[in-house]
């Protein structure tokens, strides 16, 4: 199995309207995505900003490739996503992993 993260951040006040957001952009794209195995969002508040960690779980490389494009390494982003503000990375990263499991 591959992880895939992501991060980006957005102004406080614009925290549930990106989060709602996310949740229909990123986070539906990749688990209609098939080999998708699951996406999960975590948010940290700090000071003025909100930053987002969204991870992502596939079966394989080529299902990474069917979601993200053949520049797989590059942020996949949204056209409303300048809307909120959003500061993203604009590389994500991969890592193999054998299980998924909450700390």
């Amino acid at each position: 199995m591959i992880v895939r993260t992501w991060h980006g951040c957005v102004p406080q006040q614009h925290r549930q309207g990106f989060a709602d957001h996310l949740a229909v952009t990123g986070v539906q794209h990749a688990k209609a995505t098939a080999g998708n195995c699951g996406a999960f969002v975590r948010q940290e508040l700090q000071g003025d900003y909100v930053h987002f960690f969204l991870a992502t779980y596939w079966e394989s490389l080529e299902a990474i490739r069917q979601f993200a494009g053949e520049h797989y390494q590059q942020a996949v982003t949204y056209p409303d996503d300048e809307a909120y503000g959003l500061i993203s990375d604009p590389y994500v990263f991969q890592h193999r992993v054998t299980e998924i499991a909450a700390l």
